[in-house]
């Protein structure tokens, strides 16, 4: 288990705000939004720690389990208390649930669970859990044919995932992952056709989906179930009723690459 401590400043707030392209909440009273402690409490490995690929090889956790394994966020379940409220101190605590080794079409696939408890004053205030897999390096998926746009309906929103907002949200949460941000790398080593579109990116999206209708999400079990490339776009879909809401997001074809299903605290429930 590792225990990291610091004052949350509103800079990465408002920071986030300004590239999500949405209004900064009020940090003081309302606190952080759901999944807005991604850009607190950051581990900062040291460069010689990295590896190859931008990821650490030593001193993180999780540790990938072999030289060359290849790390990819499947998704998560985040659940929000109580506000973390920006001017004071916080903790978070960090450990490993669970590892399995399974083998996958791809070859030796190990999955592992890391928990993350943040919390203020002794009180616990977001539990997370992150679902990550390591599978052997292998060639990524071809690229798909060019695709007819399918048009926006009216529950559905575009958000741009051009490079520098890829660049920007690696910065924010301290991720050095070079598919993100360095297209060569992405293309010439790991096979994809284009920068990748961060999961977190895309969970972070469905959960501002939701909290633009006015609605406070209070937790997200989310899923990650296809990659998206920068130049297929994300449309992110979510019904504005309801105290359990199911979101997802498409690129511009109708393909889904992430899934997610967001709850109202309990007062949001009774009140509808």
């Amino acid at each position: 288990m590792t225990e990291r401590t610091e004052v949350l400043q509103p800079e990465p707030a408002v920071a986030l705000a300004r590239l999500l392209g949405v209004d900064l909440p009020d940090l003081e009273t309302d606190g952080l939004p759901l999944l807005w402690h991604w850009v607190y409490l950051l581990d900062r490995p040291r460069q010689a720690d990295l590896g190859p690929d931008g990821h650490p090889v030593r001193g993180g956790i999780p540790a990938p389990p072999a030289p060359g394994r290849r790390r990819m966020a499947a998704g998560g379940r985040v659940t929000r208390t109580a506000p973390l409220v920006v001017g004071r101190a916080a903790t978070r605590c960090t450990e490993i649930v669970s590892t399995t080794d399974k083998t996958g079409r791809s070859g030796p696939l190990t999955f592992v669970v890391v928990r993350h408890t943040l919390s203020q004053d002794g009180v616990v205030k977001v539990v997370e859990e992150q679902d990550i897999v390591y599978r052997e390096a292998a060639a990524a998926p071809a690229a798909a044919p060019v695709a007819t746009p399918v048009p926006l309906e009216a529950d559905e929103r575009a958000f741009p995932v051009d490079p520098t907002v890829l660049f920007r949200f690696s910065a924010l949460t301290y991720n050095a992952h070079r598919i993100h941000y360095d297209r060569d790398y992405a293309r010439d080593v790991e096979g994809y056709p284009g920068l990748v579109v961060h999961g977190p990116l895309q969970a972070l999206v469905m959960a501002e989906a939701v909290r633009g209708t006015g609605a406070p999400a209070a937790a997200i079990d989310y899923r990650v179930v296809a990659p998206l490339f920068d130049h297929q776009g994300l449309v992110v879909r979510s019904p504005g009723i309801g105290s359990s809401r199911s979101v997802s997001v498409r690129d511009h074809s109708g393909r889904v690459t992430a899934t997610a299903q967001v709850e109202m605290p309990t007062g949001e429930r009774k009140a509808r």
